[in-house]
């Protein structure tokens, strides 16, 4: 069964060898996980999975093959009986008053409820609709979709109405991890830490356990302490980021990128722009008429080992890159590709970060003018796309 298994992760693209497989049979031959549907999934997702990008395609690959199966373990609900589509198939949804909820009683603990759902699972017979004690549909029993109960187990229901459940039955925790999705700000931190260059900087504050060892035993077993520094990112980005009309669109994403890079890297500098790079950019929006930095500042200040990140969705008119006086921010005696290719010289480690989906660059003249600025290093705001940004910056 399990070969078919490895089959069914493999389609879903997520890179498994067979060595990696075998590991899998022979921990399960040495009993190091149970025969319960959870335990199986956290233990085969450790071994199979080598990238927590792949979570999502392996919790999917996973449910389409396991799903009303279960591994026949005693305390594992789904080995007790399949749950037929149609019975959690809803056909209007219910609006229940304060007082039907009110009168609605929890049975009580996690462990009750799970006992419960197995008991039931085992005795189910048929679809139940407005009830209160089979897996069914809007009524108050603690299984089912579209009803309500304080304290119950949602199956079958796409999304959350009352933010009741204990538990998900088809939930997919790390569904927004997958390299495809639009990032969050926890899915960024973990994207920005593979552009690292650790280094110890700072007091040597921290015990250098390792250090410690080998000078007590230089030191005939009388405890010598050696003390060492903390180990911190000298990554040096500069992040310029595109504000203002189209990107209105892309606020949130942005937001996020800049919330996470504050929070990876200390020698962060930002500046922004609007659709093209001129002559200046600025720290401040709000003061963006007044307190303009001239671009001439920025290539003098900073050396060549600082990293350029543009984020911006590169979508203007194309004069606004290659004419003079281009800019609807003003006039511009150079045109924007001659400031751009400036900053690529004195920043050879560079990308541009593209929120708008890659399948859709062809539509847009600059998005394509912009990427042969930049001889290809355009990537898009995905997971796969900052991982790419980061091997070219590194």
């Amino acid at each position: 069964m399990l070969f078919s298994f490895l089959d069914q992760v493999r389609a879903a693209g997520v890179p498994v060898s067979l060595r990696e497989f075998l590991s899998l049979l022979e921990g399960l031959q040495a009993g190091v996980c149970s025969f319960r549907t959870e335990d199986f999934y956290h233990f085969s997702r450790l071994v199979l999975v080598k990238d927590e990008a792949h979570f999502d395609r392996f919790d999917r690959a996973f449910g389409a093959y396991f799903k009303g199966i279960g591994l026949g373990g005693a305390d594992d609900p789904a080995a007790a009986a399949t749950i037929p589509e149609d019975w959690l198939r809803s056909l209007t949804q219910r609006v229940f008053t304060a007082e039907e909820k009110a009168a609605v009683e929890a049975l009580g603990g996690f462990d009750k409820l799970m006992d419960t759902l197995r008991k039931r699972l085992a005795e189910q017979k048929g679809r139940h609709e407005g009830g209160n004690k089979w897996v069914g549909t809007r009524g108050t029993s603690p299984y089912g979709a579209d009803g309500y109960n304080p304290e119950g187990v949602r199956i079958g229901q796409d999304g959350s109405r009352h933010r009741r459940a204990v538990k998900v039955w088809d939930q997919r925790v790390f569904r927004d991890l997958d390299g495809d999705q639009a990032l969050g700000l926890r899915n960024l931190k973990v994207a920005l830490r593979r552009l690292r260059r650790l280094a110890r900087e700072g007091p040597a504050d921290q015990l250098d356990l390792n250090g410690t060892l080998r000078a007590t035993a230089d030191n005939a077993g009388y405890l010598d302490i050696r003390m060492q520094a903390e180990m911190r990112n000298r990554m040096k980005i500069l992040l310029f980021l595109d504000v203002g009309g189209s990107m209105d669109d892309h606020v949130k994403v942005c937001e996020d990128l800049f919330s996470a890079a504050r929070s990876e890297f200390r020698h962060l500098e930002h500046f922004y722009f609007h659709n093209f790079v001129y002559d200046a950019v600025w720290k401040s929006n709000v003061r963006r008429g007044s307190e303009k930095i001239p671009l001439w500042d920025v290539l003098n200040k900073y050396g060549r080992d600082w990293r350029l990140i543009f984020v911006g969705d590169a979508h203007m008119a194309p004069y606004e890159i290659i004419e003079p006086g281009g800019s609807v921010e003003g006039w511009n005696e150079e045109a924007g590709r001659v400031w751009l290719e400036r900053l690529l010289r004195q920043f050879p480690h560079h990308v541009w970060l593209n929120p708008v989906p890659k399948n859709e660059w062809q539509y847009g003249p600059s998005i394509q003018i912009t990427e042969r600025l930049l001889a290809g290093r355009m990537e898009p705001l995905t997971l796969e796309g900052i991982d790419q940004a980061a091997r070219l910056l590194t």
